[in-house]
């Protein structure tokens, strides 16, 4: 449909200034799972948080400062951002008009801002922030602990804690100064940069230089035991671990050094320049997170844990989905990694694990629904999506054999490294490297509903 202005209403419009002469960016990022998660007209370069957060009382203060540029030409943009009091918003130092609605925060610069123009927000805010129930019944977001708060941002928790434009499309970096009370400790993301006391409060600074999606940034606070050190290939290692979970925590956190130096062997050079661990005492969440360069857990994990969710920082955190549909692309290659390390450290090989699970009838969850295709938010962390599409990579290594199989999962960790993929890239990428015709298999494994024939 073509609309026409008539002459009259277009020399209103001419009259009202620039800022009417633009455009609002969209309300969301296009994502068919979560229609509201980012937004549209512009892409965040990078964060700077500064919270100040009480435990006791559960009230968190916060100023982000998010540096910008226009997509677009922007009369109007929103961020997202649920519950928490806004106080102040500025565009480029000069305050500007902002509104609430629902999970948008849609802000009015007092000029509109040219397409290509770097421009910096300036959001204050404050409140006692609440975690998202999510389709499939957990939470995720900023979710309050005895000593403190477990933030797990997956798949749209961010907008719990600060505002964002939160899809895992807009990658961006990140400065955090995160304010404490005496005693407490609190952890992001990236390389520590220290700590400074004062008048009972601890102030503690951490930089993410790489890009980051939103969902994988955390601000962890809790009473926790603290363990440093650098790794043989130069990586800063960070642990935070509640008292009570250390002791079951140690034997798994002491092969850390050794669990990234095999994956990096297999995937191509780690990441980042630093990693970790929380380990928190939560046991009412139900899951860790890959936050990037330092996994949460919410308690001490097992082995098996570990080696799944710092694969993670190359298959989901390095390369990023475009669309959550694609989640098979960071949990099944997680839960392969999980079956490499058990065949290359003595336990169960792959061939194993794969039959054990083929064998399933076929009326078993785990084949509900194809992973390539979940049908929704409520199916993203289900075992289809886990298992059979860790089944799928093991059937393309089947097909293709172990020398090709690993410089394809090498070329796609390198070529979309600080970036994102697709499905329908990483079958292109399988086919080149290996000279096969593979996609017919992996559409088979990854979109065909009900149990698959196994090659």
């Amino acid at each position: 449909m073509v609309t026409t202005v008539p002459v009259a209403v277009a020399a209103l419009l001419a009259a009202a200034g620039p800022a009417a002469a633009g455009t609002a960016g969209s309300a969301g990022a296009g994502d068919p799972y979560f229609p509201l998660e980012g937004n549209g007209g512009y892409h965040v370069a990078h964060y700077d948080l500064a919270l100040r957060y009480d435990p006791h009382a559960r009230h968190l203060d916060g100023r982000a400062e998010l540096t910008a540029r226009a997509t677009q030409r922007l009369t109007r943009f929103d961020l997202d951002l649920k519950g928490l009091k806004v106080t102040g918003v500025t565009v480029d130092h000069v305050k500007a008009a902002y509104r609430r609605d629902g999970q948008e925060l849609v802000i009015t610069p007092r000029t509109a801002l040219r397409k290509g123009r770097t421009f910096r927000v300036t959001v204050d805010y404050g409140g006692t922030p609440e975690p998202v129930t999510d389709p499939d019944g957990s939470r995720d977001g900023w979710i309050p602990t005895d000593d403190g708060a477990f933030v797990a941002g997956e798949p749209q928790g961010a907008m719990t804690w600060f505002p964002a434009n939160g899809h895992p499309k807009d990658k961006s970096s990140y400065d955090f100064s995160l304010t404490v009370p005496e005693g407490h400790t609190a952890v992001a993301n990236g390389v520590y940069r220290g700590r400074h006391t004062a008048h009972g409060r601890t102030t503690f600074r951490w930089r993410q230089s790489e890009p980051m999606a939103a969902y994988l940034a955390t601000a962890t606070v809790g009473t926790f035991d603290v363990e440093r050190y650098t790794t043989r290939d130069g990586i800063e290692v960070y642990n935070a671990v509640d008292p009570r979970e250390a002791a079951a925590a140690a034997p798994v956190l002491k092969k850390l050094p050794s669990v990234l130096a095999w994956e990096s062997r297999l995937f191509g050079p780690y990441p980042f320049r630093a990693a970790g661990s929380i380990v928190d005492h939560a046991p009412g969440v139900g899951y860790a997170l890959e936050t990037q360069s330092r996994p949460v857990y919410d308690r001490a994990p097992a082995l098996s844990t570990l080696v799944h969710e710092n694969a993670h920082q190359w298959f989901g955190d390095s390369v990023s989905l475009t669309r959550w549909k694609d989640i098979w692309l960071n949990e099944g290659f997680a839960t392969y990694a999980e079956w490499l390390y058990s065949e290359q450290h003595g336990g169960a090989d792959a061939q194993k694990t794969f039959d054990e699970l083929y064998a399933r009838p076929a009326s078993d969850g785990l084949w509900a629904y194809p992973p390539g295709d979940p049908g929704g938010p409520a199916h993203l962390f289900g075992t289809p999506v886990y298992a059979r599409g860790a089944m799928a990579l093991h059937e393309l290594r089947r097909a293709v054999g172990d020398p090709a199989f690993f410089r394809i999962l090498r070329a796609w960790a390198a070529g979309h490294r600080h970036g994102h993929g697709t499905t329908a890239q990483f079958t292109a990428l399988a086919e080149r490297v290996s000279g096969k015709n593979v996609a017919g298999l992996l559409h088979t494994w990854l979109y065909e509903p009900g149990k698959p024939r196994s090659a």
